[in-house]
C-alpha cells in the first residue's frame, strides 16, 4: 500500500510485494517484488546488474524503488513501533516467471507423452491388422 499510495513515480507501474526478509538485527529488509511495467524498463533486473547494450538508457523498477528507499524507510518508521527501521533493498522476484516457464515445460511434456501413446496405440493396431 505504501508504494502504491506514496511513490508518485509514473515509471514504476504496478508493483506487487511478494516477500520481505528482515535481518535478525533489523538492519536490512530485502524486499522481493514483481512489476507490470512498460517495455522501457529492464523489469527483470535488480540493482547492480549490468544493463544490456540496448537498454542502457532505461531504468529498472528496482532502481526506481532504490531511489525512493529513503522516503519509504522514513514513512515506514512512522508506522512502526521499533527502535530502528531496516534499510530497504529491492530485488526483482523471478519466481513467477520461472513458475510459468515450468508450467509450460510440463504442459509440453504431457502433450509429447500423449502423442507417443497415440503412436503406440496406432502401431499396435496396425501390427494386429497385418497379422
Amino acid at each position: 500500500m505504501l508504494i502504491q499510495q506514496e511513490v508518485k513515480d509514473p515509471r514504476l507501474g504496478l508493483i506487487t510485494i511478494n516477500e520481505v526478509k528482515v535481518s535478525r538485527d533489523l538492519g536490512f529488509a530485502d524486499v522481493y517484488f514483481t512489476s507490470f511495467t512498460s517495455n522501457t524498463f529492464r523489469a527483470n533486473e535488480s540493482i547492480g546488474e549490468d544493463a544490456e547494450t540496448e537498454g542502457q538508457n532505461s531504468i529498472s523498477p528496482a532502481e526506481v524503488l532504490e531511489n525512493a528507499s529513503g522516503f519509504l524507510r522514513s514513512r515506514l518508521a512512522k508506522s512502526l513501533s521499533t527502535r530502528t527501521t531496516p534499510k530497504l533493498r529491492f530485488h526483482y522476484d523471478h519466481t513467477i516467471a520461472q513458475g510459468a516457464k515450468m508450467t509450460l515445460a510440463i504442459k509440453k511434456a504431457i502433450e509429447g507423452d500423449e502423442l507417443l501413446k497415440e503412436q503406440d496405440v496406432t502401431d499396435t493396431v496396425q501390427d494386429k491388422n497385418s497379422d
